[in-house]
């Protein structure tokens, strides 16, 4: 793989551009009032918040799971019993 293809274009243009780029949006970022500290910790609590969503459904989804459990397995168990005394007949 040469450089060319792993940056879609030379190598030193397509950084220059990055570079330009890179100054407009933190100026267009600096003029809403953005600095790089807010971006990182909203994109680190945006992480904590999924993270602990997945536990809160998880857990969710295990009251659920315990909750029906109580009353289908004993059902289940019982028709699995009553389907092997009826085919012994």
């Amino acid at each position: 793989m040469t450089l060319t293809r792993l940056f879609g274009g030379p190598p030193l243009a397509v950084l220059l551009k990055l570079v330009v780029l890179s100054v407009i949006v933190g100026v267009v970022l600096s003029a809403l009032g953005l600095s790089p500290y807010d971006i990182v910790d909203s994109f680190i609590d945006l992480i904590v918040r999924i993270y602990e969503m997945g536990f809160d459904a998880i857990e969710l989804a295990l009251r659920y799971f315990l909750l029906g459990a109580v009353i289908v397995f004993p059902v289940w168990l019982i028709f699995r019993l009553l389907k092997r005394f009826q085919t012994r007949e």
